[in-house]
């Protein structure tokens, strides 16, 4: 028995390689919103953690579809002002754009009580063990923080990383052409709609086994110096 495409394959895999891009540009926004959110939680200054709360319970009221709608066509007209403002008033946010700052901020929102609670998790006297040592805060956070931090984060990030993933799927709705949406085209020609979306979810999946081995892989090598201080 052979799996018939029906000539979209190269569609396809377009399609996951969108999906792949859409995922890691997301990932990689998210990343840093996530921590700059958890940097502003915990700080003492109660400017920042109003801000930061203010954005993590924001972002995570409102469902992630309504912020690609919101995004890509909220900001149409601010694009076309500033496009006449510069001198190019055909100038807008395309599809891929809105779905990368959509899920990027998505994604960051909910990072950002991941990473908290890492920074939550650290022992107050490693931090004091760097100030003894006259390390500056900068150093304190890059050379004690941040490495704890991240093996403590990696699994909860692992798993947002996954809901990621499959949430890309959102993004067809307002035309990029990733996964669901050459499905939904093959569909609508071939007229076989069980057929191409049974595809699609062998494709998610498969992303998703390969991204929960590196994930494994990174708190392997993330946990490496804690496990031989440990034993």
């Amino acid at each position: 028995m052979t799996l018939d495409l029906y000539g979209f394959g190269p569609a396809l895999a377009a399609g996951t390689l969108m999906t792949i891009q859409l995922a890691l540009c997301a990932l990689a926004l998210g990343l840093v919103l996530g921590l700059l959110g958890a940097l502003a939680k915990t700080s003492p200054n109660k400017f920042l953690q109003w801000l930061g709360g203010t954005y993590s319970t924001i972002v995570r009221g409102v469902p992630e579809l309504l912020w690609v709608l919101l995004i890509y066509f909220g900001t149409v007209n601010l694009m076309r002002e500033l496009g006449t403002l510069l001198g190019h008033p055909e100038l807008e946010l395309n599809a891929f754009a809105a779905g990368v700052i959509a899920l990027g901020l998505c994604f960051g929102a909910y990072a950002t009580e991941v990473f908290r609670g890492a920074i939550l998790a650290i022992p107050r006297g490693h931090r004091e063990a760097g100030q003894a040592l006259g390390l500056s805060k900068g150093r304190i956070f890059w050379r004690i923080i941040l490495p704890q931090m991240w093996r403590i984060a990696l699994p909860g990030l692992g798993n947002l990383f996954m809901i990621l993933m499959k949430d890309t799927a959102l993004v067809s709705v307002i035309g990029l052409e990733e996964i669901m949406r050459r499905s939904q085209i093959a569909v609508s020609l071939s007229k076989e709609p069980f057929h191409f979306f049974l595809i699609a979810a062998f494709i998610y999946l498969s992303l998703t086994v390969l991204a929960m081995i590196a994930m494994h892989f990174l708190e392997q090598r993330a946990s490496r110096g804690f496990k031989r201080s440990a034993s």
